[in-house]
């Protein structure tokens, strides 16, 4: 099963409104708490650039999408969990 077939459960983390580097503090505590299956879903105010390289560095995928309230949706989650 890859990682766009598999049924995700969402965790939502909104950190809008915070100032660095506490958003990335907060997604990289809350990535300590995903279980397989589930994905982390975070909205936040700006393109959390610094944190991709973390993240990959990490294992972890992800993938970003601008919002029309001005704001981004970043997924992360690992994919050996689809496996």
């Amino acid at each position: 099963m890859s990682d766009i077939d598999m049924q995700w459960e969402d965790q939502d983390l909104d950190v809008g409104g915070l100032e660095p580097p506490e958003p990335m503090v907060l997604i990289l505590e809350a990535l300590d708490r995903i279980q397989p299956g589930q994905r982390l879903r975070v909205l936040i105010d700006r393109e959390p650039h610094p944190l991709y390289r973390v993240l990959e560095r990490n294992g972890f995928a992800h993938s970003i999408s601008a919002r029309p309230d001005y704001r981004f949706e970043l997924l992360i989650w690992e994919p050996q969990q689809a496996a």
